[in-house]
């Protein structure tokens, strides 16, 4: 009897360790920002090699901007999105992005003389939530 009573006991003791609680985590939704910078929006940047054009994005705050991601896409007029850093029709695209800001450059290929787009682009901005 005291067999049974022991393997019950400690039956009951493991079940009652092993149980788990369910957590449920809500994602964070992500946000898309959408721009379009014309010829006229691009200012030589400080370097003397390259282009550069700020967006403002209000939805990057101090925290995001530490803790979130951003992706940034361009459309060249035809629908079609292409992540940078990106190089089309010999001008090369790169970001940054801080609290409230992210910063569209352009420049030749090979980094040397600076290149201002002569059409307008469509920029996408993902804003990528993290826990």
């Amino acid at each position: 009897m005291k067999k049974i009573l022991t393997i019950v006991c400690c039956t009951f003791v493991l079940f009652s360790i092993s149980s788990c609680t369910k957590q449920y985590i809500t994602p964070n939704p992500n946000v898309t920002v959408s721009a379009t910078l014309a010829p006229t929006d691009w200012t030589l940047y400080s370097d003397g090699k390259s282009y550069q054009a700020p967006i403002t994005v209000p939805a990057i705050g101090t925290g995001f901007a530490q803790y979130g991601g951003v992706i940034v896409a361009i459309s060249y007029g035809n629908g079609v999105y292409e992540q940078i850093p990106e190089v089309y029709n010999g001008i090369s695209y790169s970001y940054t992005y801080n609290a409230g800001n992210v910063t569209i450059y352009a420049q030749s290929a090979d980094g040397t003389t600076p290149v201002q787009p002569t059409q307008s682009v469509n920029v996408k901005i993902t804003l990528v939530a993290t826990n």
